[in-house]
């Protein structure tokens, strides 16, 4: 019989106060608002670096509404201002088609997302994994993690979701979905970026064809303007925020023969203008379960080739991108869509759709349903009137686990609600949400985050600088 020898050895205990699991927008966010509030606390990441789509090139969604409103602050506001710092691009512009986005460099972004967790005193684990949880009647005890060094036990008093899959949740016994009714899946992504971009002359090739490019599609953006005076507006940004449409004669021309794969769109929005390098979202691989770790790793050989495709198209046929190179890709398949909790309460996509105020927010969204199909598919809703909704405490809420939030796009929702909360806007806002609950929790000795009261949660997150009032 073969001798079998173990690649790691030690075994290790270890506590902490907050163990936040996932390092995207939503857990970066929870973790610093959690160590702002005195609470030990730990954030596991399965990868590399922290980040996850804010360190994509994906512009930031969700953080102003259609009419161009901030509706995000606090920790999510504090990180775009440490990549203006670090010297990265920061902006807040509108694409001329349905939203506002912020748009980064992803690279300083980087940079920045690191120095604000050592800022506020957050352990980073990075290259580890949880393998199981353990739970006492409606308590989360401890998270069992994986790494080159060994096994840890990590006992906790808090447990922060912000796995983007509810692997937290689901493994504690929390209620899960996942996709559509029949278990549809928005399809992944890889973004990428090229550089040596001439924003001139792409601007001027949206003014003389229109036609080939999404504008205006709510009335919040179109204000009663035609096609020609919203390009014109777009040249006045002076930033390449455009999109090239899937059914417009340029591109669907393009799938037709074969020269483009079939997509909705090619989302074209600028990261550095120093480096006249802008990011690109156009691949698209669909029903894919993200949860599955060999059919996800299965579409990289597929996204690569759509993306030195695109690349080719996008030289070949749009002016400004004539000698563009290409520039680098995300660190990671973007996954839209898998698992989502059944909380306390849920958002409904008529929440959404009405702009819905509550006296319970802890944070806020604004971009519109947002459900990519396969191939050249794609369900664009808008907001009412332009404006935002508001997220209550109770979808963040597994009902049958005290000490233990979820946040991001894992959020409780119906499917249209989650194709607009899932963004990194809403994110930002709800990891700092679940991370000023554990730090009020701890402070009054409470151990189920439910009874924090949500007047005194609000109360703290305005006093950090978020955005609950005041807006359409």
């Amino acid at each position: 019989m073969a001798d079998v020898r173990a690649l790691v050895k030690g075994e290790f205990e270890d506590s902490t106060d907050v163990v936040v699991l996932g390092a995207g927008a939503a857990g970066i966010a929870a973790a610093i608002a959690a160590a702002r509030s005195g609470a030990r606390t730990t954030l596991v990441e399965a990868g590399s670096l922290p980040g996850g789509e804010l360190i994509s090139g994906m512009a930031v969604d969700g953080a102003l509404n259609a009419r161009g409103e901030w509706i995000l602050g606090g920790v999510g506001r504090e990180l775009f201002r440490e990549c203006e710092d670090a010297g990265g691009f920061v902006a807040a512009l509108n694409d001329f088609r349905l939203i506002w986005y912020v748009c980064i460099d992803p690279e300083v972004m980087k940079l920045a997302v690191v120095r604000c967790l050592a800022r506020a005193g957050v352990r980073l684990l990075l290259h580890t994994v949880a393998t199981g949880v353990e739970v006492e009647g409606r308590q989360v005890k401890a998270i069992h993690l994986l790494n080159k060094s060994g096994r840890t036990r990590l006992a906790a008093r808090y447990f922060l979701d912000c796995s983007g899959d509810a692997d937290l949740v689901r493994a504690a016994g929390g209620e899960v979905v996942q996709g559509g009714v029949y278990g549809e899946l928005q399809p992944v992504s890889l973004m990428f970026k090229m550089s040596q971009v001439q924003t001139a002359p792409l601007l001027r090739f949206m003014i003389e064809h229109p036609e080939h490019f999404a504008l205006g599609e709510s009335e919040a953006i179109r204000q009663g303007r035609d096609d020609a005076a919203l390009a014109q507006a777009a040249v006045r940004q002076g930033q390449p925020t455009v999109f090239l449409k899937g059914d417009g004669p340029l591109l669907s021309g393009a799938i037709s023969s074969g020269a483009m794969y079939p997509t909705a769109l090619i989302m074209i929005q600028p990261t550095a203008p120093q480096r006249g390098e802008v990011c690109l979202n156009t691949t698209r691989i669909g029903e894919i379960d993200g949860t599955r770790t060999e059919v996800l790793s299965g579409t990289v050989k597929p996204l690569v080739d759509q993306v030195l495709q695109c690349a080719q198209f996008m030289r070949a046929n749009v002016p400004g991108f004539e000698t563009a190179a290409y520039s680098g890709i995300s660190h990671r398949i973007g996954v839209r869509e898998t698992r989502r909790i059944v909380g306390r309460e849920t958002l409904l996509e008529s929440d959404v759709l009405g702009a819905r105020k509550r006296s319970d927010a802890v944070a806020k969204g604004s971009h519109h349903v947002d459900i990519h199909q396969s191939g050249a598919g794609q369900i664009r809703i808008p907001v009412a009137g332009g404006g935002s909704y508001d997220i209550p405490w109770g979808c963040l809420l597994p009902p049958a686990l005290d000490n233990l939030a979820a946040a991001g796009r894992i959020i409780s929702s119906d499917r249209g609600a989650n194709g607009s909360a899932r963004v990194m806007g809403p994110c930002l806002g709800m990891g700092h949400a679940v991370g000023a609950a554990c730090g009020l929790a701890m402070a009054s000795g409470q151990a189920d985050l439910a009874k924090v009261p949500v007047e005194a949660l609000r109360a703290r997150l305005l006093s950090e600088g978020a955005i609950l009032n005041g807006t359409h």
